[in-house]
């Protein structure tokens, strides 16, 4: 008989290649689906909610995968946390309904983006936080970050490489949270475009530091161009945070 398993999984991306599986290895799915296949005797491929890129870190990642093998949950967690490099570890294993999906049923996304907003850069968490030089203004740019609420042509903040088949996202919330000489920027939507968070952050900086107004991310926005915006921020400040799902689904929130 054939099972649905639903795992939260976190990890380090400083040490990998991103979430998606790689020709030559080094992705976080490189490295979790062998300990799976090792637990259940057979291959195992996971299907994960959202793919990070190289040096994207997760808080909460959702995967699921099906399987032939009785196995009790502590198995899928601890068996296969002693099998895992410890950059990556599965924090919570769930059976779950065969018609849940961990991409398709997910409701919706939370990333954070963590900034050290000081004149020297960092060492010891050099490769778990953004570094930005100059002050910022927080309050700006939590005004300019109201533009872009909403439903939206995200196209300005879209990657080239961008396979996505709509640049029209909801953006439910992006909030600018003030810790000390760090700067949090909260962003949860449906869904997510490749790199539309990293260049949401690089572009409200741009606000921060004084260069524009406010409401010249408005017309970053309508302009539909990805030349409008700034340039990519670096990933190693970036965390996939939450995965939200129907509460009908059982797993933990």
């Amino acid at each position: 008989m054939t099972t649905r398993i639903a795992l939260g999984i976190e990890y380090d991306g400083s040490r990998f290649l991103g979430w998606q599986t790689q020709p030559g290895g080094g992705a976080v799915q490189d490295a979790l689906e062998p300990a799976l296949g090792a637990i259940a005797g057979a291959p195992v491929g996971v299907t994960a909610a959202g793919r990070t890129d190289r040096g994207v870190h997760a808080r909460l990642q959702v995967v699921h995968f099906d399987t032939d093998a009785a196995r009790p949950a502590s198995a899928w967690v601890r068996g296969v946390n002693a099998l895992l490099p410890d950059s990556v570890a599965v924090l919570w294993s769930r059976e779950v309904d065969g018609q849940f999906h961990a991409r398709y049923s997910a409701v919706s996304r939370t990333y954070r983006y963590e900034l050290l907003n000081r004149s020297v850069r960092p060492a010891l968490a050099a490769a778990h936080v953004g570094w930005f030089h100059l002050p910022l203004d927080p309050g700006k740019m939590q005004q300019a970050a109201a533009y872009l609420v909403g439903e939206h042509d995200f196209s300005a903040f879209r990657s080239s490489e961008c396979q996505a088949k709509t640049p029209i996202r909801r953006l439910h919330a992006l909030e600018i949270e003030a810790h000390g000489e760090r700067i949090d920027f909260v962003l949860r939507a449906n869904a997510f475009l490749h790199h539309m968070a990293r260049n949401i952050v690089g572009t409200l900086l741009y606000v921060g530091k004084g260069k524009h107004p406010p409401s010249w991310i408005k017309d970053v926005l309508d302009s539909r161009s990805r030349s409008e915006a700034a340039p990519t921020f670096g990933p190693q400040g970036l965390y996939l945070e939450k995965i939200q799902y129907d509460a009908r689904w059982g797993l933990p929130q």
